[in-house]
């Protein structure tokens, strides 16, 4: 026969250790969902694969090539100069802040926007997403033109 006997400062501990390990795991999945969700509580930053760009791209009503123009890894300034302040604050404005990534590595995916009012059949409009561990972290609507313009991802109001 076999005997083995526990004192309570093992049960305590036990439970203890138990207790944290299912918190810390509650913390870490609740965390991930709550970047994962969009201000109106939809799951819509979701960019890991190419099915989820293209539907994070379409909530917004744009259309765009299949095929991305660019696909490069950059890096958020540590410190913002003033035209990454300015670029930030385009992204505070559409729920976004890159201060939090400060001196981390994205991946930036440009795509060709093919209905853009006024542009339709030119191919200077471009949608920029930057994404971090599968999520959309911020991004842009720009014309790669001269005297371009940048925006938000939302599209413009037209007057008609």
């Amino acid at each position: 026969m076999f005997v083995y006997s526990v004192k309570s400062k093992q049960i305590k501990l036990f439970l203890l250790v138990a207790f944290v390990l299912v918190t810390a795991v509650c913390l870490f999945v609740l965390a991930r969902d709550s970047r994962e969700t969009a201000k109106d509580g939809n799951p819509t930053l979701k960019a890991s694969s190419h099915s989820e760009r293209m539907a994070f791209i379409s909530q917004y009503g744009w259309e765009v090539d299949e095929e991305p123009v660019e696909v490069c890894e950059v890096i958020i300034p540590a410190e913002f100069d003033d035209t990454y302040t300015k670029y930030n604050e385009i992204q505070k404005g559409q729920g976004f802040d890159l201060s939090a990534y400060a001196g981390m590595r994205v991946k930036r995916w440009t795509y060709s926007v093919k209905n853009y009012t006024g542009y339709e059949n030119q191919n200077c409009i471009r949608i920029n997403m930057l994404v971090y561990e599968g999520l959309v972290i911020g991004g842009d609507v720009c014309s790669i033109e001269l005297d371009g313009f940048m925006h938000g991802f939302s599209m413009p109001k037209t007057d008609s």
